[in-house]
């Protein structure tokens, strides 16, 4: 039995995709009373916006289903978080390949959609250039991935059967 599971959420910039999964991830994990025994972060896999807070419009989306992400600050992925935590989770391919290369083979890296295996999608998209239709979009993948992240985590916890 794990007495912790941590989880880093991943996306290019780390203020659209990957900060809504943390705080979505976050508010579940509350909900379920883990907060103690899950750790949550998010980054990305460029430093562009290292320090910044979340898109504005990813911070109203999440706000409008009751999700606050307004304390998030970004930050790039580093080598050390391939081994800091259980799970590394990409949003899309193309960060999970630079995670890949990355990580060189340490750490669990995967598609954060692998634990939405009722969804036809894989990756989630980047909301960034479009309108506030994206961040929904987004948010309903992100939803489905947590919840069955949730299911995840609760297993290697053995809080409850699977």
């Amino acid at each position: 039995m794990a007495e912790s599971v941590s989880i880093l959420f991943v996306c290019m910039g780390n203020i659209c995709r990957s900060p809504m999964a943390h705080g979505v991830f976050r508010r579940l994990v509350a909900e379920a009373g883990l907060e103690g025994r899950v750790a949550i972060d998010s980054a990305g896999t460029i430093d562009y916006h290292a320090g910044e807070p979340p898109d504005r419009r990813a911070i109203a989306a999440a706000a409008a289903r009751g999700v606050d992400i307004a304390d998030l600050r970004a930050r790039a992925v580093s080598t050390e978080d391939c081994s800091r935590y259980d799970l590394v989770l990409a949003m899309d391919r193309g960060n999970f390949n630079r995670l890949r290369k990355l990580c060189n083979g340490d750490g669990d890296v995967r598609l954060f959609l692998t634990f939405a295996p009722d969804r036809r999608e894989q990756e989630v998209p980047d909301p960034y250039g479009g309108g506030p239709e994206g961040f929904e979009y987004v948010l309903d993948l992100v939803e489905a991935g947590a919840a069955g992240l949730l299911d995840e985590v609760k297993r290697r916890l053995e809080d409850v059967a699977p």
